[in-house]
């Protein structure tokens, strides 16, 4: 097919008060917009993209390097319409991230997060997305457009959290907290095909239910002041001996809370800071040998390594919203704002036939 010269996209715009609750906040518009379509050695024609909470954060002004007039969306999985004979009509995923391709220990190059920014310069919530060859990567055959089109920013995170850095083995036993974010229930997916002894806390009965019945052993409320004690009880309960990793998304005196179900040599893992900007480390944790190790996203090698090990246990993100059409895209965001989502919130963009708009 002929590449086009332009795409419908959903363009991040001005900022004006808004009110969230009892806060105001300086809110960037959005809406669809006819762009130019730049070259690139791959166009990906997208067939489903997935939100993320990173793209409400840019909306509200929280987020660095915002570019007003950039694309939105990290997240997607489209058909190569233009691009080098090997990919060409191949269903591919769009990598997240550019500036880190295998380096084990932080990018090794310009690091940039995909979507909303001015580096890259692109994002997914697009008809049609023009970029470099080694920014796509195969599809898994065993994942919907809709599973494949929110899997990756998730995924890579929390394989790296997971796997590269809490170095998860078959019989360690996991804490898994804020189990209804997106990277948590992807981790929860990894560490069971592991063989790990799973539990996790959440303040959703639902959502710890859920993580149950995708494998954990159990789950703690952490609205609760003795989630600490209940999760003593149900290591104890399950004859397990204490904790050898924490994969964690608040922050706050985990360390603190956790210290006496710890083991010693555990790896307590930050990937984000939802309760607090601050892990303090005390010397108990100290002396028991405990690391404290920090995670952000992760590398292209880590990606496909995650989308491989995906592949061969058959796992999936949870996906419980499809909105029809990039116009309905702001849809994606009121849902985002509202938390209530069990799942991943994706919109079909196109099909293979032709466009949704």
């Amino acid at each position: 097919m002929s590449v086009p010269s332009t795409t419908k996209a959903f363009i991040l715009g001005s900022k004006s008060p808004r009110q969230f609750g009892e806060k105001t906040v300086q809110y960037h518009s959005a809406s669809v917009q006819d762009v130019s379509l730049p070259q690139g050695e791959v166009v990906v024609k997208v067939l489903c993209a997935g939100f993320n909470h990173r793209e409400l954060w840019i909306r509200k002004g929280l987020y660095p390097g915002i570019k007003e007039g950039a694309t939105l969306g990290a997240d997607a999985a489209g058909i190569v319409v233009s691009g080098p004979g090997h990919l060409l009509n191949k269903r591919v995923l769009v990598v997240p991230m550019v500036g880190w391709e295998s380096n084990p220990r932080g990018p090794d190059g310009k690091f940039g997060i995909v979507g909303g920014v001015s580096h890259p310069s692109y994002g997914t919530l697009s008809e049609y997305v023009a970029l470099d060859a080694k920014s796509v990567i195969p599809a898994p055959e065993h994942m919907s457009d809709e599973e494949a089109g929110a899997w990756a920013l998730g995924a890579v995170t929390a394989w790296r959290a997971v796997v590269t850095k809490a170095q998860i083995e078959k019989g360690h036993n996991v804490l898994i907290t804020g189990i209804g974010g997106g990277v948590a229930m992807i981790a929860l997916e990894f560490c069971v095909a592991l063989g790990a002894n799973v539990f996790v806390s959440s303040s959703n009965k639902q959502t710890i239910d859920w993580a149950i019945k995708a494998g954990a052993k159990g789950g703690v409320n952490y609205r609760d002041e003795s989630w600490p004690k209940d999760l003593a009880a149900l290591l104890k309960e399950h004859n397990l001996t204490g904790l050898d990793a924490i994969i964690d998304s608040a922050g706050g005196d985990l360390l603190g809370k956790t210290g006496r179900s710890l083991n010693p040599g555990a790896k307590v893992v930050c990937y984000g800071m939802t309760a607090s900007p601050s892990v303090p480390l005390g010397m108990s944790a100290v002396l028991k040998n405990v690391d404290l190790l920090g995670s952000t996203m992760g590398s292209t090698a880590e990606l496909k390594a995650a989308t491989d090990f995906a592949a061969k246990h058959k796992l999936k993100p949870s996906v419980s919203t499809v909105l029809e059409g990039l116009e309905n895209a702001e849809q994606g965001f009121e849902l985002l704002e509202k938390g209530r989502e069990s799942g991943k919130i994706v919109v079909r963009v196109s099909t293979r036939g032709g466009s949704k708009l």
